[in-house]
C-alpha cells in the first residue's frame, strides 16, 4: 500500500476534510512535534521535544514498523493527530501498548476514539503473527492530567492495573552525609564500563513490575540522547568482587530546563542488586546524586517510581525528601479474538 493512500477508519466521524494515512517517513517529524507541542498545555505536561529527539527515538524502535503501526489523521492535508502501536513480551504477558495523540481542538469529535479502535485492530493483526500461550492485553497509559485520553480509554473498558508517581525534591534543603556500606566504593563511569553498568542496572530492574521489558534498546537510545552525561552518574562497585552493585544514571535536560525556567536534574535507572539491599546503599547513592546535581547549579531533583515497587522505593524516596507531584496510570484491556 502506498504511504500516501487514504486509509478507511470505520468508526471515524464524518467531518469535512478528515482523512487518514500511514507514516511517510522523516517528513512527518515536524507534524508530530506540532501535535505534541499543541497538546502540552491542555494535558498539563512538562517536557521538551525536538526533531533530534524524534530521530533518536526512531533510530531505536523495537517491535514496531512505523509504516504499518502508525496512523495519521489530517484535516485538509494538515496533521491533527497520530497513533503509535508496538508490542512487548515479558515473562508473564504479551501486550500491545498504544497511544493516540490529537490536538485539543479536535478532541470531543469522536476522532480519537475511532483511532483507538484502529489501533486495537492493528494490535490484533500483530498478535496473530506471534502465537503465545501468555495472556494478551491492549495497553495504554496516561498522566493524571491527561483527562481526555483517560476518559476515552476508560469508556472503552480499559482498567487501571498499575500506578506510578513523578516525584520532586528540593536541592536547597540540606543533603544528608551518608556513608557507603563497608566494601563498597563509588568510581567514575568509564566508557569501557558503560555496558557493564547497564547490565547490572538491567539485572536489578528485573525485580520491578514486568521488569523483563527493560531492553538494551533503552540504553542505546539513552546513550544517543544529548542529555547523556556519565560524568553525573553515581556507580557503586563491590571492591572484593569488582562487580557493579548500585547505579544512578543522573542527567540534566538543558532544553527542558530552559523551556520551563527551572534548574532540574533527573535521577534515572536507580538500582541496587538484591544482595546489597537494606544496607543503606541506595540512600548513600541518592545523597551523592544530590551533591553532584547541586554542584551543577541544579535546585531540584526528580525521578519516577512504581507505586508498588517491591523494594519499597516509594517510601525510600519519601524518606530522602522527595514528594509526589503527579500520578501516572497504566491501563489494560484483555485482547480477545
Amino acid at each position: 500500500m502506498s504511504h500516501n493512500a487514504h486509509i478507511e477508519v470505520p468508526d471515524a466521524p464524518s467531518l469535512p476534510g478528515l482523512t487518514f494515512r500511514h507514516f511517510r517517513g522523516e517528513s512527518d517529524y515536524p507534524a508530530m512535534i506540532a501535535v505534541l507541542e499543541g497538546s502540552k498545555e491542555a494535558d498539563q505536561l512538562e517536557y521538551s521535544i525536538s526533531i533530534e529527539d524524534i530521530i533518536n527515538e526512531f533510530n531505536h524502535l523495537y517491535n514496531c514498523d512505523p509504516y504499518k503501526d502508525m496512523l495519521f489523521a489530517e484535516i485538509d492535508h494538515q496533521v491533527i493527530g497520530y497513533t503509535w502501536v508496538w508490542w512487548e513480551e515479558t515473562d508473564e504477558t504479551w501486550v500491545c501498548p498504544h497511544i493516540v495523540y490529537i490536538l485539543p481542538e479536535w478532541r470531543n469529535k469522536g476522532i480519537r476514539r475511532a483511532m483507538l479502535h484502529y489501533n486495537e485492530k492493528r494490535a490484533k493483526e500483530i498478535a496473530s503473527e506471534y502465537p503465545t500461550g501468555k495472556p494478551r492485553f491492549f495497553q495504554a497509559w496516561a498522566q493524571e492530567t491527561e483527562t481526555h485520553w483517560i476518559s476515552v480509554v476508560t469508556t472503552e473498558n480499559y482498567g487501571p492495573v498499575r500506578y506510578g508517581f513523578h516525584m520532586v525534591r528540593s536541592l536547597e534543603e540540606d543533603t544528608p552525609d551518608l556513608l557507603l556500606p563497608d566494601g563498597i566504593e563509588v568510581r567514575p563511569a568509564r566508557p569501557e564500563d558503560y555496558w557493564t553498568i547497564w547490565g547490572a542496572a538491567k539485572k536489578a530492574l528485573q525485580d520491578l513490575w514486568e521488569g523483563s521489558r527493560f531492553r538494551d534498546e533503552f540504553f542505546e537510545e539513552f546513550m544517543d540522547d544529548p542529555t547523556f552525561n556519565p560524568g553525573l552518574w553515581v556507580i557503586a562497585w563491590d571492591t572484593d568482587t569488582d562487580q557493579v552493585v548500585g547505579t544512578i544514571m543522573n542527567y540534566i535536560d538543558e532544553a527542558e530546563n530552559k523551556e520551563f525556567n527551572r534548574k532540574r536534574g533527573h535521577l534515572e535507572f536507580v538500582s541496587v542488586q538484591r544482595p546489597y539491599r537494606g544496607k543503606g546503599l541506595a540512600k548513600a547513592l541518592i545523597a551523592r546524586s544530590f551533591t553532584i546535581l547541586k554542584d551543577q547549579g541544579m535546585t531540584e531533583a526528580v525521578l519516577g517510581v512504581d507505586a508498588e515497587n517491591p523494594s519499597g522505593a516509594l517510601h525510600l524516596y519519601e524518606r530522602m525528601g522527595f514528594h509526589k507531584v503527579k500520578q501516572r496510570i497504566i491501563y489494560r484491556k484483555p485482547m480477545t479474538e
